[in-house]
């Protein structure tokens, strides 16, 4: 009865590790292999024990059933941490499993010494086997180990049972079960009953919740079965190797987008196959120089395929490089479609909103230009000051000196058309006066520069161009500001005149000069310059003397291609400094005394 009871559990035991083996996958924690491998070894000891016709059969028996006795218990408690996912240090890992191999080899001392069973008698009655023995140290000592190995296998239980959210309640449960009973079968199974052991029966039932266990696992266990789906679904590739870049391994889809991989035998270096040496073999090169390179596309055939690179893993350890490809031919379709519809899309807004540009920018030299024609006197004023601008714009820009970015330039450029839209808001009796200003018309006429201002700031005021806004604000507003602080609207000093404006006034008093007005001849050059070149350091920057300087040939040249003419020669008159009190314009004026009668520019 006892001998067939231990050959069933045997052979039961034997079929439930086949079992196992059929369902293995190489993600199973290696703790279950373990297991399913020592269970039927420790029932083979039970079962030989049951047929041991003497004393050293049955010791032979016994020191294989104690395989089980200790290495069991300690697998098991490694494979409750491994299932709640709680990492042990390796260091307690090795402490555990020397301290449970140092027991084993006591059992081995068994009817050799008395450290482990201090005596042992057999004898078979009514075909079962009797087995008696006295207990030694050692023996002790395995059941304190046990019994340690499983109470920290229950607390890890009971702990991830309230603590750990992402391991299956089902899952503890199920493998809080076998372990409770082997425990109990192993300590409380003689007193249950003399004639058989129960720890067997108990190992075999431990197996078949194991194997459910595997079932529960392999679905709970996300990212495993994910890359099993992703590998057998086939629409992701991969490529794997060393990291001398020998070939390990790739699956079907990786082959069908590198057929040349099917040629390549594992061990041997990628460089191998020219193709694969151009391809794969440069990618994962670079990504080992510089890891932020995991990523690149591919294209073959009309196709464009993602190409990711990372480490190849085993456990935690890094054991060379893997290539996964994937066809991102679609994705990449719809984005240069996208980039292409963008593309388009901000040329058709750029070009709508340079045509809305260039007509506001229209807009207000239309209205320069209006105002312009209301004064007699200023024909042609608002082109000619913008040339004059854009001459010693160009001298400035040649001065490594200077940090004039370009948008002040092109911006500076652009305002000087509307320093004078002030003057629509002087009255033409004023304005078109062809002779000398009262001192009460002369201050209305000053109202033009504050007035200019105002007008341009609600122009502007709601343009997204917020430097051009300024510029031209501060053009329109301070023009007429002298650097000796003599000037109006408000009398600024030096660099409190903004640089914009310091460069408009020079631009705007040369024209008064050299141009004709139906008041008075136009000056010569010689005599415009001598006027220009006296007022620096009072009336004008003088740091702004070398551009004027540098640009007088320009500005020459240009006034003279305005008429080709030779020029009238001019009534010899004395120049005296500049006295605007006399000025029927805006520019700053210069005072010219000729036959006792005053006329201004």
């Amino acid at each position: 009865m006892a001998e067939t009871y231990y050959e069933v559990l045997f052979a039961l035991s034997l079929v439930f590790s086949l079992v196992y083996v059929c369902v293995w996958h190489k993600h199973f924690s290696v703790h279950f292999s373990v297991i399913f491998l020592t269970v039927p070894i420790t029932n083979l000891g039970f079962m030989l024990l049951g047929q041991s016709m003497d004393l050293s059969e049955a010791l032979l028996a016994v020191k294989i059933t104690y395989i089980g006795g200790i290495y069991l218990i300690l697998f098991t408690t490694m494979l409750v941490f491994n299932v709640c996912r709680i990492h042990l240090p390796r260091a307690i890992i090795m402490t555990m499993f020397v301290v449970s191999s140092l027991v084993f080899l006591s059992t081995l001392t068994i009817g050799k010494s008395d450290i482990f069973y201090k005596s042992c008698t057999f004898s078979r009655q009514g075909g079962n086997v009797v087995f008696k023995k006295e207990y030694g140290i050692m023996h002790t000592v395995t059941h304190l180990i046990i019994l340690i190995l499983f109470m920290m296998a229950l607390f890890t239980m009971i702990y991830s049972l309230f603590r750990k959210s992402q391991v299956s309640r089902k899952t503890i449960y199920l493998l809080m079960l076998p372990v409770i009973v082997c425990i109990a079968a192993f300590f409380l199974g003689r007193k249950m009953t003399t004639d058989l052991e129960l720890l067997p029966l108990a190992y075999v039932f431990s197996q078949i919740f194991y194997l459910i266990i595997i079932y529960r696992t392999s679905l709970y266990d996300v990212t495993d079965t994910a890359i099993d789906s992703m590998v057998q679904s086939g629409d992701t590739g991969f490529i794997s190797c060393d990291y001398k870049f020998r070939y390990l391994g790739s699956n079907e889809t990786a082959k069908t987008v590198f057929p040349e991989l099917s040629n390549l035998t594992v061990d041997k270096p990628l460089a191998r196959d020219p193709h694969i040496r151009n391809t794969a073999l440069r990618w994962l090169k670079s990504f080992s120089k510089d890891k932020s390179r995991n990523r690149t596309y591919y294209e073959k055939n009309g196709s464009t395929y993602l190409v990711n690179i990372t480490y190849l893993f085993d456990g935690l350890k890094k054991r060379g490089y893997q290539i996964f490809i994937s066809d991102d031919t679609r994705n990449q379709k719809y984005i240069r479609l996208i980039n292409s519809f963008n593309t388009e899309l901000k040329s058709e807004v750029a070009e709508k909103t340079q045509h809305i540009v260039e007509m506001h920018d229209n807009l207000v030299l239309s209205m320069a230009t209006m105002v312009e024609s209301r004064d007699n006197s200023t024909g042609g004023h608002i082109k000619r000051t913008s040339e004059c601008v854009r001459m010693l714009i160009e001298e400035m820009k040649k001065d490594d000196q200077n940090s004039l970015s370009e948008e002040f330039c092109r911006n500076i450029i652009k305002a000087a058309p509307m320093h004078d839209l002030g003057k629509i808001a002087v009255d033409d009796a004023i304005l078109r006066k062809p002779g000398r200003f009262t001192d009460e018309e002369y201050t209305k006429m000053k109202t033009h520069a504050a007035e200019g201002a105002r007008i341009v700031h609600e122009i502007l005021k709601g343009t997204d161009d917020l430097a051009f806004h300024h510029i031209a604000e501060n053009v329109a507003h301070y023009h007429h500001e002298r650097w000796d602080g003599s000037g109006y609207p408000d009398g600024l000093r030096g660099t409190q005149i903004p640089l914009e404006a310091r460069i408009m006034a020079i631009a705007d008093v040369y024209d008064a000069l050299v141009s004709k007005r139906v008041y008075k001849e136009k000056m010569s050059f010689d005599k415009a310059d001598s006027i220009i070149i006296e007022g620096m350091g009072t009336q004008f920057d003088k740091s702004l003397e070398p551009y004027y300087v540098a640009a007088r040939p320009n500005l020459e040249a240009y006034y003279s291609s305005l008429e080709p003419q030779e020029a009238p020669e001019p009534p010899k008159t004395e120049v005296c400094a500049p006295d605007e009190q006399n000025d029927h314009t805006e520019e700053q004026p210069v005072q010219v005394q000729n036959s006792g009668t005053d006329t201004v520019k």
